[in-house]
């Protein structure tokens, strides 16, 4: 049999030179290869440059491109920031100094429903699908996102459409309708969104928003981020005019453009944001809230059965979720580096998602909560910073009969805050804070909030390499005495679950006071 299957391979591969022969009898030589670069160019290797072609422009580290934001005010006190950035597309958008914590004289919840309505019909545009459509053509995309001080609005699209896309930004801030339908359909979105906020098996967004009501008792920060159910159906066109007339208002207001020319940039906001009357009239703003955040301290408490939060063939356990926080500082001051480097410091993460060197293995609180009480599921550590105050607080998760003892070990971890630092340690934390802040700055949207979020506030932009020197400059004393300062301010208690074991806040508050961060003894004569 092996001699018949040789023998038939070597008939076919005769066969098969014969007709290849006779193939190329009939065609003369072999045709010529042509390239890949297809038929536009034939001759030309790809290693060449094409003829005809524009000479392409490469960044160099010694040219206009030095990271440089340009920024313009216009007459109208408008500002309008940009930073260069070699590519096809762009991100530009409107970020404006309003959200949440503006809403102290208003219905709670006006920002979140701005959120839900945004790029929906205008003067200039019939409905949302004509704006997506418009954007469509240059390649665009829109987002809305509002914080408790910022609400921007953006857009990433190609280069060559800025004309229309800052055309379109203009007529989305300053031109909405807010129909009645509109308004409808946002009621049932900021609804369901308030639903799924309380079903979620991730606590942490319903955690954030209870830590700054206890820390910012009723005022700025510590009002509701989300519009509240109650209010829901109060909201009307009425309503939102009122509000819009005082906090949108161009010297509230950054265009900023990441990927475009500056000049260009001016031009376009010219055209569509100055001498232009908004929806709401061209009123002056009478009734704006400068008020400062006034830290308070407290605790807000949610009972709630976690058993059944998520169901399946392996459920989740039911845990008892704690936040601890202490005020830290805005970031305007100087020491909100050393925060930021003594946050990264503690770093911390759930106990299923270790990950590796570089994503807060070798952080405090793996090395002392996670790795050594295998019973606690998450420790992780926060810091939020406004304009005028900050907070830092640790997240921390186990169950319900652990809870006493996971908050004393939480209590003992912000007391060794002030303690000794090591240098190791701090140099990690210095360059995995580097790390994460050049790496973040690779993304165009990242850039371009950045870009804003610092021109609104400081009319001005620290460049990257000039935070890294900051963080570079970081020392263990600077790390010590930021902490001894926020242990002497109340703390805020945010906690949700089973909450039979949680220690009495003004034991959370003694134990930080303390020197070795301990709960005072409790004891009982019945158990």
């Amino acid at each position: 049999m092996a001699a018949m299957a040789l023998a038939a391979a070597r008939l076919l591969l005769v066969r098969g030179s014969g007709s290849w022969r006779r193939s190329r009898l009939r065609s003369g030589a072999p045709a010529h290869r042509c390239f890949s670069s297809g038929g536009a160019y034939p001759g030309t290797p790809l290693s060449s440059p094409f003829p005809g072609v524009p000479q392409p422009v490469f960044a160099t580290a010694g040219g206009q491109e030095k990271f440089e934001t340009k920024v313009t005010t216009l007459d109208n006190g408008l500002r309008v920031a940009s930073q260069n950035k070699f590519g096809q597309f762009c991100t530009v958008g409107i970020l404006i100094n309003s959200g949440s914590r503006y809403e102290a004289k208003y219905l709670s919840g006006i920002a979140h429903f701005l959120e839900k309505l945004a790029f929906s019909s205008t003067d200039r545009f019939d409905s949302k699908d004509e704006i997506l459509l418009t954007l469509e053509k240059h390649g665009g995309i829109c987002d809305c996102q509002t914080s408790r001080d910022t609400t921007m609005y953006a857009v990433s699209a190609d280069s060559k459409g800025l004309d229309t896309v800052v055309g379109l930004l203009a007529d989305v801030v300053l031109h909405p309708r807010l129909t009645d339908e509109e308004i409808e359909m946002a009621r049932m979105a900021v609804q369901f969104e308030l639903e799924d906020l309380n079903m979620r098996p991730d606590p942490e967004p319903l955690l954030t928003e209870m830590i700054h009501e206890a820390a910012y008792r009723e005022n700025t920060v510590g009002l509701h981020r989300f519009c509240p159910t109650e209010n829901i159906a109060k909201m009307d066109r009425e309503v939102l005019h009122s509000y819009l007339r005082n906090y949108y208002t161009p010297d509230r207001m950054v265009l900023a453009g990441v990927g475009v020319e500056h000049e260009h940039l001016v031009e376009c906001a010219r055209k569509y944001l100055l001498g232009t009357q908004p929806a709401w009239g061209c009123e002056k703003a009478v009734d704006v809230d400068r008020s400062v955040a006034q830290y308070t301290g407290g605790v807000v408490k949610l009972e709630r059965d976690m058993s059944n939060v998520s169901l399946g063939p392996a459920p989740f356990p039911e845990l008892t979720h704690i936040m601890i926080g202490l005020e830290s500082c805005s970031f305007l001051e100087d020491d909100f580096i050393p925060f930021a480097v003594l946050n990264m410091m503690m770093g911390g993460g759930g106990s299923f998602s270790a990950g590796g060197p570089g994503k807060g293995m070798f952080t405090r609180l793996y090395l002392h909560v996670l790795n050594r009480h295998h019973w606690m599921y998450n420790a992780t550590s926060y810091h939020h910073s406004y304009e005028d105050t900050g907070l830092l607080c640790v997240h921390a998760s186990a169950d319900p009969r652990q809870v006493r003892e996971m908050v004393e070990i939480i209590t003992k971890e912000f007391i060794l805050m002030a303690g000794t630092v090591d240098v190791v340690e701090l140099e990690r934390a210095k360059t995995q804070l580097m790390s994460m802040l050049m790496m973040n700055l690779e993304s165009r949207p990242v850039i371009f909030e950045d870009v804003g979020r610092q021109v609104l506030a400081t009319r001005s932009r620290k460049l990257p390499h000039e935070l890294c020197a900051l963080i570079r400059s970081v020392k263990p004393e600077d790390i010590r005495r930021v902490a001894s300062q926020m242990l002497r301010r109340k703390p805020a208690v945010a906690a949700l679950g089973d909450l039979s074991n949680l220690p009495a806040y003004e034991h959370i508050q003694a134990a930080l006071a303390s020197g070795d961060g301990r709960l005072p003894r409790t004891y009982r004569l019945f158990r």
